[in-house]
């Protein structure tokens, strides 16, 4: 059995990118971007927008990792909220590493990745590990 592509959602970067009010209550935020991937992981990507080709319209694992104020939001079927203990972009890198090395857990080798941020740091060492990157409309646009 092959592993469906993993997509990694930077749960910080990806709310702060959109001025919508997330400050007020960064969990109910984090609650909210949780909930808006979802259908990623039954539908993949839109063919629409930024997203490479290997992950528009197929099944994706999707990971949202969260940080500060939004730790302890809740997974949900569909999304495997991750908190950071520290650094969420330590964690998105770790868990990046780890798919690349075929060390999901589910046995297979290298796993194709890919990482939402806008943060330059995170993307060069999710980028040296062999992870794809794209940016925060990807998942999330402006009305």
């Amino acid at each position: 059995m092959t592993e469906r592509p993993l997509l990694v959602v930077d749960g910080a970067n990806v709310v702060g990118s959109v001025p919508d009010g997330w400050w007020r209550d960064r969990y109910a935020a984090a609650e909210r971007l949780r909930d808006a991937l979802v259908p990623y992981a039954t539908a993949g990507l839109p063919a629409d927008g930024p997203a490479p080709p290997w992950t528009v319209g197929v099944p994706l694992d999707v990971v949202l990792v969260v940080e500060g104020a939004a730790r302890g939001v809740g997974s949900v079927p569909g999304v495997t909220v991750r908190s950071a203990p520290g650094s969420g972009d330590d964690l998105i890198a770790e868990v990046a590493a780890e798919a690349r090395a075929g060390e999901s857990g589910h046995g297979g080798g290298a796993r194709p990745c890919l990482v939402v941020t806008a943060d330059r740091g995170l993307r060069s060492r999710v980028v040296a590990v062999g992870a794809d990157v794209t940016g925060p409309r990807t998942v999330r646009r402006r009305p």
